[in-house]
């Protein structure tokens, strides 16, 4: 009972970090810059997924790793819950134009889960070694050795032909096209989703720098809990 009312707000912040992404990642990102074109690499979910490594540093700053890693947890299944739950309820609400078979369902599923949970338990990890550090060491190379993990974990077992055994692939995601669409190099189109993931990631992580140092300023202290 200690837990979910103290820690409440981070629960709460995670869980709606996590939905978010998982709804908005089915909706492309429309633009054009230059030839490239943005549906091709980016869907909205990627401008919002970042922000649950913010959620778990300033829970690890606050509370500690034990606390971090519950809190992790929580986002872990909502991760897993939504991957299954939310793309049929798009789709029945006319907001996405295709619906996605239930075993498909079930491989992003667990790209999603295994994605989330290694690299947020990572981010825990690396903070913790470098909290002691200049206030932003921690908090960008945490979050930078866990999006490479997510990125890297969830786009392979989401689409590479490798990890066919969890459930089918998706064919349009293994054509060759032009890498970011617009490089004379061709590669699978999921290589150049993940690369524009991973690249949106990095930029965020970098401005989510001042809503961190502006919540953990106020904090002069971290809490001590037992883990």
């Amino acid at each position: 009972m200690r837990f979910f009312s103290q820690y409440l707000p981070f629960v709460i912040a995670m869980a709606l970090v996590v939905v978010a992404s998982n709804i908005l990642v089915q909706f492309p990102m429309q633009g054009q810059v230059g030839v490239l074109s943005l549906a091709d690499i980016l869907t909205w979910g990627a401008f919002t997924y970042p922000f649950a490594f913010l959620v778990t540093d300033l829970a690890n700053r606050r509370y500690g790793p034990a606390v971090a890693r519950r809190i992790v947890f929580v986002g872990f299944m909502a991760a897993v819950i939504c991957s299954i739950v939310a793309p049929p309820l798009l789709f029945r609400a006319g907001l996405i134009e295709f619906d996605t078979a239930a075993a498909r369902l079930v491989r992003i599923a667990c790209a999603s889960g295994a994605a989330f949970l290694t690299a947020q338990l990572l981010d825990v990890t690396v903070f913790n070694w470098l909290r002691r550090q200049s206030w932003w060491r921690a908090p960008i190379f945490g979050t930078l050795v866990g999006s490479v993990f997510d990125t890297l974990i969830f786009f392979s077992i989401a689409f590479s032909a490798a990890f066919a055994f969890i459930g089918p692939d998706d064919a349009f995601a293994l054509e060759n096209a032009p890498l970011l669409g617009i490089f004379p190099v061709e590669t699978m189109r999921w290589v150049s989703w993940a690369l524009g993931d991973l690249s949106v990631k990095l930029i965020i992580a970098v401005f989510a720098l001042i809503p961190y140092r502006l919540i953990a300023a106020r904090w002069s202290q971290p809490a001590t809990v037992q883990p």
